[in-house]
């Protein structure tokens, strides 16, 4: 009979508000169980200065000039997470999926840095530690992004959800997956561009609000159409065309300035649902079977008007469904799959693959801290 392993993911996104905690149980190949899910906030201090440090890294050397305001908000961060740790109250043999935050992400440059100490983490709840788990698919070639498809991949046949079927992640950065009906192998998955990081950046800085909620500010606002058109242009004459993951910092709002809160969103929700409309087109022709059906996950999912606007920009016979009607919440989606990919990293297991993140050959990830 094959082990069971407890497992706690945290997952700490793009938009930087807090921590998504998941403990699930699996065997870590063809099985797994949601045991609890629930969101930790960050204080309004601790979002602040998320949001302001990551606006001043826009390249590596910025990890080193900015060390040491780098290195105290990385100990406070995990100390949030040791004490939310805590607080579940977890059996003994609980491993912990640790993601951390994510404040620069370069494949180019072989980094992705996110705060976060697993080792200071160990020693503060005496529980394994796997975290760091995109540096070895990066080693390996890799992009080190998107990390979840193999757990999309799980939920798709535990759920016998029919095949083939699209996962569309929307955060702060959207990534699809596609899961065939072939081998792991087979499994097809990156980031196709913005998610939620634009609007929300824009939001932030003209507002005391942090998101655009169900899309109430694009649905009164107007698209500059000339800003638009122009954005459009300057995206798909792009350099960087055969990207498979990006970081928040490859894009940026200062196109929409002057306009007013409402518009720039409007005009931000449609560049955002243009490249995400165009771009799973594309990806959707690498399939070798018809894709008809969208699973959506992730916080952008809730805006409507984002999901309008997708919709409007691709064929008519795609299908929208939402994650949650197979009675698994769509915004744990990410921090069940960080539980699930550390239950693979303990067992040397691969977390990434060919065809999801770019690298020369399947392979683990995660550094682990033991007890």
């Amino acid at each position: 009979m094959q082990k069971k392993w407890n497992s706690l993911g945290l997952m700490s996104g793009t938009s930087g508000d807090g921590v998504d905690a998941s403990i699930i149980k699996s065997n870590g190949i063809n099985q797994y169980e949601s045991i609890k899910d629930k969101y930790f906030e960050y204080d309004s201090s601790t979002y602040k200065d998320i949001h302001n440090l990551k606006e001043k890294i826009h390249k590596i050397e910025h990890l080193e000039i900015y060390k040491s305001e780098i290195d105290n908000l990385e100990r406070k961060i995990t100390i949030f997470h040791a004490e939310i740790i805590k607080e579940l109250n977890l059996s003994d043999d609980t491993i912990i999926g640790f993601h951390g935050q994510t404040i620069y992400h370069s494949a180019k440059e072989k980094i992705s840095r996110q705060l976060g100490n697993g080792k200071l983490l160990n020693q503060l709840t005496n529980k394994n530690i796997v975290f760091d788990f995109r540096s070895n698919d990066i080693l390996n070639g890799g992009q080190g992004a998107p990390l979840a498809p193999i757990f999309h991949h799980l939920i798709s046949i535990q759920n016998k959800i029919k095949l083939p079927v699209c996962f569309l992640n929307i955060g702060g950065i959207s990534n699809a997956t596609i899961v065939n009906k072939g081998s792991l192998l087979e499994l097809i998955s990156k980031d196709i561009g913005p998610g939620n990081c634009l609007i929300d950046a824009w939001v932030r800085k003209n507002s005391n609000y942090k998101f655009d909620r169900d899309g109430v500010f694009a649905s009164t606002g107007n698209r500059n159409e000339i800003i638009f058109e122009q954005a459009q242009e300057l995206y798909m004459n792009r350099n960087n065309k055969k990207k498979l993951s990006f970081d928040t910092n490859d894009f940026d709002i200062s196109f929409v300035r002057g306009l007013s809160l409402e518009d720039g969103v409007k005009t931000l929700t449609d560049f955002t649902a243009s490249i995400i409309g165009e771009e799973l087109s594309l990806f959707f022709k690498n399939s070798k079977e018809k894709i008809h059906d969208i699973l959506l996950c992730g916080g952008g999912r809730k805006n409507k008007v984002l999901l309008k606007r997708i919709k409007e920009n691709l064929s008519s016979d795609i299908n929208f469904k939402f994650i949650d009607d197979y009675k698994i919440n769509g915004d744990f989606v990410e921090s069940q799959a960080f539980a699930y990919l550390a239950i693979r990293s303990i067992q040397q297991l691969p977390i990434s693959f060919p065809n999801t993140t770019g690298c020369n050959s399947s392979c683990t990830g995660g550094q682990i801290f033991k007890n």
